[in-house]
């Protein structure tokens, strides 16, 4: 006797959401990361050349201040204002010049006499008994003196001691990404040795045995692997050490040693591929297996079968194998989670509200992202909302956010765009 079987009701929308499925809203699966992840990194004093790019383990305080003595922020000559007395505006002023000149580097080592004034460069330290400076194009030099008409205030064109930076103050944040600016800051302050936290280290693993290497003839049902060099560059270009650990085939116990290697040679895990429920996904099988398993079913398109686990107390972000979905999830949860992970902060990309150069009905139940871009201040979104169109990647400069809920967009509502530099 044959078994008598009832099919489902049929959806004509993949992204509908099962009856029973307890999905896990996006807001949700991002509060989950931020309040269980912290710095895996370790921390030590380095040369400041090797400070570029790297994360603060600790505040920058100033050893020193900056500017460290008042200086002269022009070329001229200077003096002391009170000895000036209180002329009409417009009188003519003449002063007897001391001989010697104050230079950056060479600074004036005598007393300037009250109604004299001195010859001064940029940047020279003001000599004691200056306290104001006169442009040199103000001025008419004879030989023994100058003259100046009067009006100009007092500490003019100068520079105060430590205006900019004073010794014990923090110029920089824990946590902080150390720009090229930043390492003029610690400089100028006598900052030789900032603490910081060794580069975050990200292994990389590629699943699938229909996966091959560019570059190699295609088989039939062969595709080439496109997810490994997207995840590498990624990661170069948020600033992290990826660890490239190459194609692993749908085979569990082959998968579980690499993950095992992964965990021992990095500080985070992303792989792509097998997190969903299926025969031949061995990524979330595994983590399910061992226990490790967080949170997975995430309510965002694309990306639902998305794994948030831990391998050998390693984080290890189970993104989907379609390379749209890997990016976006790769930005949207991998990327604040990695930071705080390298010991940054938590941070949220920052978005800009943009009136939408598009229509779309979407439906309630899932966040979505749209591959975008902006032209004439409109938000364009990709011809086609297809997870395989890999070329809508590099077409957009971002991604445009839709809300958990129902909405009906037309041309002009406002939209919420991510340029894919905020996520850097």
């Amino acid at each position: 006797m044959t078994e008598k079987l009832r099919p489902p009701p049929l959806r004509d929308d993949c992204f509908a959401l099962p009856a029973g499925v307890d999905w896990t809203p996006v807001d949700e699966a991002l509060g989950l990361l931020r309040d269980r992840l912290g710095p895996v990194c370790a921390a030590s004093p380095a040369p400041l050349a090797e400070a570029l790019g790297r994360v603060l383990a600790a505040p920058v305080v100033a050893e020193r201040a900056n500017p460290p003595s008042p200086n002269s922020a022009v070329d001229g000559y200077g003096f002391a204002h009170a000895s000036l007395g209180a002329p009409e505006a417009g009188t003519d002023i003449t002063l007897p010049l001391t001989e010697g000149r104050a230079a950056a580097g060479v600074p004036f080592a005598g007393h300037v006499p009250p109604g004299q004034a001195i010859r001064v460069l940029t940047g020279a330290a003001l000599p004691e008994g200056v306290d104001t400076v006169i442009l040199e194009e103000d001025v008419t030099r004879g030989a023994t003196a100058i003259a100046f008409r009067a009006g100009i205030k007092p500490g003019a064109n100068t520079r105060r001691a430590g205006e900019d930076v004073q010794p014990g103050q923090e110029i920089l944040a824990q946590g902080r990404v150390v720009t090229p600016a930043d390492l003029a800051l610690m400089a100028s302050a006598g900052v030789s040795r900032p603490m910081l936290r060794d580069r975050l280290r990200v292994a990389v693993i590629s699943t699938g045995d229909e996966l091959i290497e560019p570059g190699t003839p295609a088989g039939p049902g062969q595709i080439y692997d496109a997810n490994r060099p997207m995840l590498l560059g990624l990661l170069r270009s948020f600033g992290y050490e990826p660890v490239d650990l190459g194609r692993v085939p749908d085979d569990r116990e082959t998968l579980r040693a690499t993950l095992d290697r992964a965990a021992g040679q990095a500080d985070a895990i992303l792989t792509s591929g097998g997190a969903s429920a299926g025969d031949e996904d061995h990524v979330s099988a595994l983590l399910q297996e061992a226990g490790a398993m967080t949170r997975w079913r995430i309510a965002v398109k694309p990306g639902r079968p998305l794994a948030l686990a831990l391998w050998g107390g390693v984080p290890v972000f189970g993104l989907p194998g379609n390379p749209v979905a890997a990016l976006v999830c790769t930005l949207i949860f991998a990327r604040p989670a990695l930071r705080l992970l390298a010991g940054q902060s938590w941070q949220a990309p920052q978005g800009f509200d943009l009136p939408a150069g598009f229509s779309k009905r979407k439906k309630p139940g899932r966040r979505e992202y749209l591959r975008a871009r902006m032209r004439d201040g409109r938000a364009e979104v990709f011809a086609s909302e297809g997870s395989g169109r890999i070329s809508g990647l590099s077409w957009a400069e971002g991604l445009v956010e839709l809300p958990d809920g129902e909405i009906d967009i037309a041309p002009g509502d406002p939209v919420r765009f991510y340029p894919y530099g905020s996520f850097l």
